[in-house]
């Protein structure tokens, strides 16, 4: 696979991902959260199993173990952004899951001990008055469709510094379908205790549950950490921080969301502050994740 090819992938990974928001803004109101957690990493576990099955019949214990970790922060994430979406718009929890790409380099603040470029602080703290613009209210409250965003941001930042790490001792394509389906195991625990498992009725839901199973999570996280091998940390980045652009032009589209000016304003500066975050010379490292062959 070329580079060329390897971020043709990742646009339409980060556009597949842009249509996630709007499938779960269609299914959140007559799906409860886990169940569509389960439906979803569900469907796209038995897919990939199928497709992928030779390749993944022989995991040894450590590539499990890893899974089971990453599978557990992607259940966090996607159940922060169903409470999220339920919560807020699709556009808003686009813009604010984005921040995903600034929390990656704070992170590594505490593991490198090393502070990052000037532009990625200075994309920080754009990005940080961008958040007080989307979250903090007329009467200075903070909308809890907003704190489940950040959540998820905060969790995925985690599984994408994670993921950096274990692709380079196991192999990363067994690592991206068992973390679904370990993703499917916590999610069903989940429902049975907190929720009462419904199946969808209507043929939107059920639109909506396949378009999350197969666009976003079977293609989406299962593509990412294979094209990753093949491209820079810069163009993954600038590649990945165009997805809550997507999202606000689906929601637009689809669901005719149209935010206010504070909004538009607020997503301006993530946007303005990602961009920079992702600006960073080539002579230096990024903190994004770059995937590795296992070792």
């Amino acid at each position: 696979m070329t580079q060329k090819q390897a971020n043709l992938i990742l646009a339409t990974v980060s556009m597949a991902w842009g249509t996630s928001y709007i499938f779960m803004k269609l299914g959140v109101d007559a799906i409860p959260p886990l169940t569509i957690v389960v439906l979803r990493c569900g469907i796209a576990f038995i897919l990939m199993a199928v497709i992928f099955s030779k390749k993944i019949i022989r995991i040894d214990a450590k590539a499990l173990k890893y899974s089971a970790i990453m599978g557990a922060l992607l259940c966090g994430i996607f159940i922060g952004l169903v409470y999220g979406v339920k919560n807020t718009t699709a556009s808003t929890a686009g813009f604010l899951t984005s921040t995903t790409v600034i929390l990656v380099p704070v992170l590594q603040i505490f593991i490198t001990r090393k502070l990052p470029s000037k532009k990625t602080l200075f994309g920080v703290m754009i990005v940080s008055v961008g958040l007080a613009f989307l979250t903090i209210k007329d009467d200075f409250s903070i909308s809890i469709g907003a704190i489940y965003c950040l959540l998820a941001a905060f969790l995925y930042a985690i599984h994408i510094i994670v993921t950096n790490y274990f692709v380079q001792e196991v192999d990363a394509l067994q690592l991206a379908i068992f973390q679904l389906g370990f993703a499917t195991l916590y999610a069903t625990i989940g429902t049975f205790i907190f929720e009462t498992p419904v199946l969808p009725h209507d043929k939107i839901h059920w639109f909506a549950i396949l378009g999350l199973a197969l666009i976003c999570s079977a293609y989406g996280f299962v593509m990412q950490p294979i094209a990753q091998k093949y491209t820079t940390p810069e163009s993954v980045g600038f590649l990945f921080s165009l997805e809550p652009v997507f999202t606000a032009i689906f929601a637009f589209i689809f669901l005719q969301e149209i935010i206010m000016i504070q909004e538009y304003l607020g997503a301006l500066f993530i946007l303005v502050g990602v961009f920079l975050a992702n600006s960073t010379s080539k002579n230096k490292k990024i903190y994004i994740t770059q995937i590795h062959e296992p070792q």
